[in-house]
């Protein structure tokens, strides 16, 4: 049995069941409650239950840290905006949506070099999402379930420029992303090199493809390329390099050894609170991340601490890195810079950090416990 809606054996239909009932705590925080959305997660780990859980609500987990709900309305660095090439341009013959990757006019090295990498992974995530509420409209529309897309990959001048380490390792974190959190949506992927017009032709009707694919598609002012819908990329201006131009000063600097990491702690008192982050490695990449501690006093493994923001490699040594986390539970945060994974290569990290009050009632509540304490230094007061 295929393992999709209407063609399931007794076993996986069982397994459906069980999956949704295991998942009643976060069901209304999924993109989608149907059977087809959950057997996606189920298919893609072979109907093993915990594996299809766990990898469910991790992407729950990416959702929130990419805050999914409200993606669609972020807005990109003017560069990837202008040199990140690709988009959505058309349908098959069966109504899903066709995204076209544009791989060789990309400048690879320029955009890691202008943007920072988490940026280039959250517009990728975004659409990702752009794609799967493109399948909810056509299913609606077609009165039929579409939930995969086609992809064409246009290879054409692809060469050794794209083999620069950091660009295939980002590329690669790319196709993870989507693979983990995006299972079961691809339909077909096309790799335009030679005889493929008449293969996408084949599933794509020609009023559908753009005329630089061998269809009769264009935009409205008659541009073969669909320009509009297609972002073919192309060289990145230097004047968009970040690398040598922030004269960032940062308020902590260490060397993290090879084979070791660097906590830095910070105390939440109220939930809401904001802590903000700023870094920049020298020499090579660095991982990074953020824990709740679950044991005060002591120093913490990674692995004995709540992880409440994702550890990953960052390429602060080509684009200084920041973010945010809006720490939901008072405690004792870890900002923990990874070198763990080098044998060779210590690295120098430059950074700063502050805690930022939410809102004025959190201030009020500061200002309370101020008061109190106060009051209790006056009454033990000799």
């Amino acid at each position: 049995m295929s393992g999709r809606v209407g063609d399931l054996s007794p076993r996986q239909a069982e397994a459906l069941a069980q999956f949704r009932e295991n998942l009643q705590d976060v069901l209304p925080s999924l993109p989608s409650q149907d059977d087809y959305f959950l057997l996606k997660w189920l298919r893609a780990r072979c109907f093993d239950l915990p594996k299809s859980e766990a990898m469910l609500r991790k992407h729950l987990e990416v959702r929130k840290h990419m805050d999914a709900d409200n993606i669609i309305a972020w807005e990109a660095p003017e560069v990837i905006r202008k040199y990140m090439s690709g988009g959505m341009c058309g349908y098959d013959r069966e109504g899903s949506p066709i995204w076209y990757d544009i791989i060789g006019p990309l400048d690879a090295k320029g955009l890691l070099f202008s943007a920072s990498k988490q940026d280039l992974l959250k517009n990728k995530f975004r659409d990702c999402e752009v794609l799967r509420r493109e399948c909810e409209q056509q299913s609606k529309k077609l009165g039929k379930k579409i939930e995969m897309v086609m992809m064409v990959y246009d290879c054409e001048g692809l060469g050794l420029k794209h083999l620069w380490k950091p660009a295939v390792d980002t590329y690669g974190e790319l196709l993870s992303m989507f693979e983990e959190n995006y299972p079961e949506s691809l339909k077909r992927l096309f790799i335009v090199k030679a005889n493929w017009k008449e293969v996408l032709q084949k599933y794509i009707d020609p009023d559908q493809i753009p005329v630089e694919y061998g269809g009769t598609l264009t935009d409205p002012d008659g541009d073969p390329k669909c320009s509009s819908k297609i972002n073919y990329g192309g060289d990145v201006p230097q004047h968009y390099y970040v690398r040598d131009q922030l004269a960032q000063q940062y308020e902590h600097t260490v060397v993290v050894n090879r084979g070791s990491s660097h906590q830095v702690e910070y105390e939440i008192l109220f939930p809401g609170c904001v802590l903000r982050w700023q870094f920049r490695s020298e020499g090579a990449d660095v991982g990074f991340g953020v824990y709740l501690k679950t044991k005060i006093g002591e120093r913490q493994r990674a692995g004995e601490m709540t992880e409440v923001y994702p550890n990953q490699r960052y390429n602060s040594h080509m684009v200084p890195e920041d973010g945010s986390l809006t720490c939901s539970t008072p405690g004792i945060y870890v900002l923990r810079f990874d070198n763990t994974y080098s044998y060779l290569h210590s690295k120098k990290v430059s950074y700063s950090v502050e805690v930022l009050l939410p809102d004025a009632a959190s201030a009020q509540q500061i200002q309370n416990l101020g008061d109190k304490l106060s009051e209790v230094a006056l009454n033990h007061s000799p």
